[in-house]
């Protein structure tokens, strides 16, 4: 009971890091607030971004090893499914903004420019694109735990 309570605890706290992390970038990236001090941040909150959705990865991934229901349970589970499958796609799409972050604060220690409106715009497309799809994660986990749609 106590492992299945910190493995819950520990997931949570991996989600409330990974969201803070995204919403930090989202809120960083905009034109009118582009200077070398938030291009240099949008870099950092990146890895930390980074390093949160693996320890949200490790956590959920230990909940299911030793979580009470068992492995055998939670994979047999379309929506567990589903959750890893947006995750990944969310993952993917995060290849984007953090190659261009890494980018402008290249092009920005070379030559001092920062990164064009237009950029700025679609980077911060992605990240709020990535963040709404996010949101439905931890539904899905409800769901799942609840029994809602399950085998």
């Amino acid at each position: 009971m106590t492992t299945e309570a910190l493995l819950a605890y520990a997931h949570i706290l991996a989600i409330l890091m990974t969201a803070t992390f995204l919403a930090s970038e989202a809120a960083l990236c905009r034109r009118e607030w582009m200077n070398a001090a938030v291009v240099e941040r949008l870099v950092r909150l990146d890895l930390l971004y980074g390093i949160s959705a693996l320890a949200l990865l490790a956590t959920g991934l230990a909940r299911t090893w030793w979580g009470m229901k068992g492995a055998g349970w939670y994979w047999s589970q379309p929506l567990l499914h589903a959750k890893v499958t947006l995750f990944v796609v969310i993952g993917l799409m995060s290849l984007g903004p953090t190659m261009r972050f890494l980018r402008w604060r290249r092009q920005l220690r070379a030559t001092g420019a920062l990164p064009a409106e237009a950029e700025v715009r679609g980077v911060r497309r992605l990240v709020m694109i990535e963040a709404h799809l996010m949101v439905l994660i931890p539904l899905l986990g409800v769901f799942l735990a609840r029994g809602v749609g399950t085998k």
